[in-house]
């Protein structure tokens, strides 16, 4: 079980370095739900450990939650490269009125 925490935590490290560092909205997208996953994944693991359904329900919960965050902001990423022509986050600025 250690093992799929050990990989929950890497998960979630890539997927946080990949929201600091990167500057491209796809890529911030992707590694956001990266950390999601990885977050799912350690529900999963302590509802195994601790023999409860609660965490793999809540996991499933989870997924469906993100498929519509996903959707959402996939639909604002197009629309903003369809306005500026860059998914460069440095240019949300742009947005503030």
């Amino acid at each position: 079980m250690s093992g799929y925490l050990a990989l929950s935590l890497a998960l979630f490290s890539i997927g946080a370095l990949g929201v600091v560092l990167r500057r491209n909205l796809l890529v911030m997208l992707i590694s956001i739900e990266v950390m999601l996953n990885a977050a799912i994944l350690a529900l999963v693991v302590f509802s195994r450990m601790y023999g409860s359904v609660d965490g793999r329900v809540m996991g499933i919960l989870a997924i469906a939650v993100a498929a519509g965050e996903v959707a959402v902001g996939l639909a604002l990423v197009i629309a903003f490269v369809r306005l500026r022509g860059r998914p460069d986050a440095t240019a949300m600025d742009l947005l503030k009125w």
